[in-house]
């Protein structure tokens, strides 16, 4: 308690040097944090979306694969076709073990016949769905039924009704799946006989009628055999079926991933030169601080304080100033990046998933630690240095 007490009144009798020590921490944890946020949240939201599409292989109209990769990233609606055909057609290759279509449609903007305006929504077959249903069983332990949907995290029912209104049809939301920060969060669906219905009634009851071919879907989901190469199945599918471009799901989203590692290189660099920056201007700071603490120093030795309990406490010093000043940039960071978390995934057009509230204290705990260590270092050269003089030849230098 004596330590603690000496460092605090230290502390508090030299508020320049402790103010660059703690604001130096406070930048480190800013970085740090800061850069592993934003990356490992574009990672972990790739992954949600890579889960969510359930598939080995997605097909789709050759020309529209960033359209609808941007699409299933960030939720902008994409009208694209092909006939329905092409399912039967990639059954029937070898390598194939499954294959489901889905249909892409959009409300309508500004209209007051949609509850929501460029709502991205996707129409499933449950008879041959092998992605939809997993999320289901986790939710509903069900199928959906005509005129129900399941949304993404942020479909809501409109304050004052009772149901999503979609081309003057009323769709009852059963409920909500988990985040992934993808434009899946604001997107819905429902099975093909929802879709058809909508359309079906959307001449009597919307401003402008939706039209759905039958014979005509927006993509097919494969899931290949065990066994199977899928690069190989890839070649089948484009050599077989004229008109659309196979994607493998680890070539899926391959800008996105690009960018992502061009963010981690940049991020780690602005780290790397922040860190050093900061240790450098510490180390110099605790050095003249020490320097004109000398008689301090050796009064201290000369009243029977041990080498190691005037090195704790100048340590304890550097320590204090660390964790206040670490904890106050991890604080000040995860704030700002959870305020504008939407503005970034624009900004980047980038999905972000922020992280749970166990994953953020443990990323906080290690960013601390980090920060803490890279303090000590800082303090530990010049604090040896001055602790290992005699006392009298301190004081007598002073």
């Amino acid at each position: 308690m004596n330590i603690l007490r000496l460092a605090l009144k230290n502390i508090a009798d030299n508020a320049f040097r402790s103010w660059i020590v703690a604001i130096c921490a406070a930048l480190v944890a800013c970085c740090v944090i800061g850069a592993t946020l934003i990356v490992q949240g574009s990672e972990n939201s790739l992954q949600k979306v890579f889960e969510r599409l359930g598939a080995d292989i997605l097909v789709i109209p050759e020309g529209n694969q960033s359209d609808v990769e941007h699409a299933l990233l960030m939720g902008v609606p994409v009208t694209v076709w092909m006939p329905r055909s092409v399912i039967s057609e990639i059954a029937a290759l070898p390598g194939v073990s499954a294959v489901s279509p889905q249909l892409f449609l959009s409300t309508m903007r500004g209209a007051s016949c949609c509850s929501v305006s460029d709502m991205f929504m996707i129409a499933y077959d449950p008879e041959t769905d092998f992605t939809v249903h997993p999320w289901l069983e986790q939710k509903l332990e069900r199928e959906l039924s005509l005129g129900e949907a399941i949304g993404g995290i942020y479909v809501t029912v409109s304050e004052g009704r009772d149901n999503i209104l979609i081309y003057g049809y009323e769709i009852e939301l059963v409920g909500n799946l988990e985040p992934t920060g993808s434009g899946l969060d604001q997107s819905m669906f429902f099975t093909y006989e929802t879709a058809l219905e909508i359309a079906r009634l959307s001449p009597m009851q919307a401003e402008r009628e939706l039209v759905i071919s039958p014979h005509s879907v927006s993509a097919a989901l494969v899931r290949i055999e065990a066994n199977a190469d899928p690069l190989r199945v890839v070649l089948q599918i484009e050599n077989a079926v004229p008109g659309v471009v196979a994607i493998e799901n680890t070539q899926l989203f391959r800008t996105q991933r690009e960018r992502i590692l061009g963010l981690t290189s940049s991020a780690t660099v602005l780290s790397i030169i922040t860190w050093i920056m900061c240790i450098i201007l510490i180390g110099l700071v605790t050095s003249l601080a020490i320097t004109q603490r000398k008689r301090e120093i050796g009064v201290l030795r000369a009243l029977g304080a041990s080498r190691a309990r005037v090195l704790l406490s100048l340590l304890s010093e550097g320590m204090i100033l660390s964790l206040l000043g670490g904890a106050a940039g991890i604080s000040l960071t995860t704030f700002t990046i959870y305020l504008f978390r939407d503005l970034i995934i624009h900004q980047m057009d980038m999905p972000f998933l922020f992280p749970t509230p166990l994953a953020l204290f443990l990323l906080s705990i290690g960013i601390l630690a980090f920060t803490l260590i890279s303090i000590i270092l800082a303090t530990l050269f010049p604090i040896l240095h001055i602790s290992h003089l005699e006392p009298g030849t301190t004081i007598k230098e002073w």
